[in-house]
C-alpha cells in the first residue's frame, strides 16, 4: 500500500466509523498505563503516543497529571475526534498528523509508545527507518515501548496486512539499538466479541 493510499485508507476508516466500532478500541489502556507507571517518569516527561488516533490513552495521560503529551497519527480526521473529545484540554496536547514510517521528530522523548502502529510496516526499509527514527528521538535514558499482534494474533487489521512479531522477533529487529526491559502477552477483546493476541516489549536505548 503505497503512503498516499495509506493516509487515504485511515481516514476513511475515521471518518465513518464510530470509536466503538473498530477493533482496536479501548476504554482502559491498562497494559500500556502499566508500563508507563513501571518507568517512574516524572509528570513533565515528554510522552509521544506514535499512531494513537483517537484512542483513550491521552485522556488518562492527562488525569494522571503528565503535562508533555505528543500524539501522532496518519489520520487527520482521528486527531481531530480526539481533540474534540478533549475539548479544552486538547490544548494541553501536542498534536502531529503524519505517516509514522516518515515521521522525523524534531524533539527528544523519554517515552516512545506505539500500541499497534508499528505492526502496520511490513516494507524492510519503512521498518528500518522507523527504528532509526526511534532511536535518535529517544533521550538517553528514555524508553520504547511496542505493542504488536503476536504470532497467535491476527494476520490483517482493518483490512491491511500487518507483520506478526514473536518476542524473539521484535527483540531480533531491534537489538542493534535497544535493549530489552520486559515482554509481556496479552489478550485484546474486542467490540466485537473476538480476542487479539498481542505482544508488549518495552525497551532502553543503546547509547
Amino acid at each position: 500500500m503505497s503512503n498516499i493510499d495509506r493516509k487515504a485508507h485511515w481516514e476513511n476508516i475515521y471518518q465513518t466509523k464510530q470509536l466503538n466500532e473498530v477493533s482496536w478500541y479501548q476504554p482502559l489502556p491498562e497494559t500500556s498505563l502499566q508500563f508507563i507507571e513501571e518507568s517512574k517518569l516524572p509528570y513533565s516527561a515528554k510522552i509521544i503516543d506514535v499512531g494513537g488516533g483517537d484512542s483513550y490513552l491521552v485522556d488518562h495521560l492527562l488525569e494522571k497529571g503528565y503535562q508533555d503529551i505528543t500524539v501522532l497519527d496518519i489520520s487527520e480526521a482521528a486527531i481531530e475526534r480526539a481533540k474534540q473529545r478533549l475539548g479544552e484540554s486538547a490544548s494541553r496536547v501536542t498534536w502531529i498528523v503524519a505517516d509514522a514510517s516518515q515521521f522525523e521528530p524534531t524533539t527528544q522523548y523519554d517515552f516512545w509508545h506505539d500500541r499497534a502502529a508499528f505492526h502496520f510496516l511490513t516494507d524492510e526499509a519503512e521498518i528500518a527507518h522507523y527504528i532509526q527514527t526511534a532511536h535518535h528521538a529517544i533521550n538517553p535514558n528514555g524508553v520504547l515501548l511496542i505493542g504488536t499482534f503476536s504470532e497467535e494474533g491476527p494476520k490483517k487489521c482493518s483490512g491491511i496486512e500487518i507483520k506478526q512479531y514473536s518476542e524473539q522477533s521484535l527483540l531480533a529487529s531491534l537489538s542493534h539499538l535497544f535493549n530489552k526491559i520486559k515482554c509481556v502477552t496479552i489478550d485484546h477483546h474486542t467490540p466485537f466479541d473476538t480476542v487479539q493476541n498481542f505482544i508488549f516489549c518495552s525497551f532502553k536505548k543503546l547509547n
